[in-house]
């Protein structure tokens, strides 16, 4: 899996790393540091790399972002609570809202994202500014590592959303 990503033609590359963070600084900056020796060099590869972003490359990555995908079969109240807040966010943001769901149960989902939402909504956009950051930095990681975890080789799916979104 890292073998077909080290060995991968450049846009290849690019393109599976910009299905993991929408930011072309930032897969153009992992993609142009290959080899990486292991998995572990790559991601921490990727966490320097969202840590550098500048607040243009961050507000890019934010416009390609939507809220994460949920469990199917969810009651449509919580949905449309959901909606509702998530309109708020954008209202007051500019931006999706973006939250890594890594390790939480599909059960738990709904109500960490509204719970999430809600929470963050009082953040000032400065201070919020910081937090989808870091969300976006562990979006990128996960969808990574999910990335080259599916990938025999480094041809992705353009047609389908990266995982974790």
């Amino acid at each position: 899996m890292l073998d077909a990503f080290n060995s991968a033609p450049a846009d290849e590359a690019r393109a599976l790393l910009s299905a993991c963070l929408r930011s072309l600084r930032w897969a153009d900056r992992i993609a142009t540091h290959r080899p990486y020796p292991t998995v572990d060099a790559l991601l921490a590869a990727s966490d320097e790399a969202a840590y550098d972003l500048t607040t243009a490359d961050l507000s890019e990555a934010l416009a390609g972002e939507s809220l994460p995908a949920l469990p199917d079969g969810g009651y449509s109240a919580a949905q449309l609570a959901l909606d509702a807040a998530h309109a708020a966010y954008e209202a007051r943001f500019g931006h999706a809202f973006v939250i890594c769901l890594d390790g939480l149960a599909p059960a738990e989902a709904l109500d960490h994202v509204l719970e999430g939402i809600r929470s963050r909504l009082t953040n000032d956009p400065e201070d919020e500014r910081v937090v989808a950051a870091e969300e976006l930095r562990r979006l990128a990681k996960e969808r990574l590592m999910s990335s080259l975890r599916g990938a025999r080789n480094c041809a992705t799916s353009h047609t389908h959303p990266a995982p974790g979104t």
